[in-house]
C-alpha cells in the first residue's frame, strides 16, 4: 500500500456501541468525513500504528477499517483501539493516528469468542511490530506535535479540522 504510513486526524464520534460493551475492547471512531477521505489503496482490514488523544501521550493502536463482517455493517467505519487504559470516554476529543502497517484482511467469525480472540491476537502482533525501528520512529513524527485545537469542538469545526489534516503534516 503506497499510502502507508497514513496520517489522519478527526473528532472522536459515537460508533455502534459494541467495542466496550460486547467485546471488552473499547474503540474510538472517526466521523464519515475521515472515513470517506481514505486513499483508494488503503484497503479494508486490520492495521497497526500510533495514536494520540488530544495533546496526551502517544500510544500503540490497532484499527479496523471496513464493514466488520461479523456484524454485517452496511456503513464503512474506522475503529481505533488505543492500547492504553483510559479513565473515561473521550468523545469530542481530537484523535490523531498514523497507520504504519497492515495485519490482515477483515473477515467474519463463527462466534463472538473467535472475534475477540482474533482482535487480541491483532493487538499482540501490533505491539511486536511497533517495536521495530522503522515503525517506532513514527511515534516521534512531528504530526503528533503539530498544533491542533484539542478541546471538544463543534461538529462543523471538527469536520473541517479532520478534512484539512488528512495525510498531511
Amino acid at each position: 500500500m503506497k499510502s502507508l504510513p497514513y496520517f489522519c486526524r478527526g473528532e472522536v464520534v459515537r460508533g455502534f456501541g459494541r467495542g466496550s460493551k460486547e467485546l471488552g475492547i473499547p474503540t474510538a471512531n472517526f466521523p464519515d468525513s475521515v472515513v470517506d477521505s481514505l486513499p483508494a489503496d488503503v484497503s479494508t482490514g486490520i492495521y497497526y500504528g500510533w495514536a494520540c488523544v488530544g495533546n496526551s501521550d502517544i500510544h500503540k493502536m490497532v484499527m479496523s477499517i471496513g464493514w466488520n463482517p461479523y456484524y454485517k455493517n452496511t456503513k464503512k467505519s474506522m475503529e481505533t483501539h488505543v492500547i492504553h487504559k483510559f479513565k473515561e470516554d473521550f468523545y469530542g476529543e481530537i484523535l490523531s493516528v498514523v497507520l504504519v502497517g497492515y495485519i490482515r484482511s477483515e473477515k467474519s467469525f463463527p462466534s463472538l469468542e473467535d472475534l475477540v480472540a482474533a482482535i487480541n491476537s491483532d493487538i499482540e502482533e501490533a505491539k511486536v511490530m511497533l517495536e521495530l525501528p522503522e515503525h517506532s520512529k513514527l511515534k516521534e513524527d512531528n504530526f503528533f506535535t503539530s498544533t491542533t485545537d484539542s478541546s471538544p469542538a463543534s461538529p462543523s469545526s471538527a469536520a473541517s479540522t479532520s478534512q484539512s489534516i488528512i495525510n498531511g503534516h
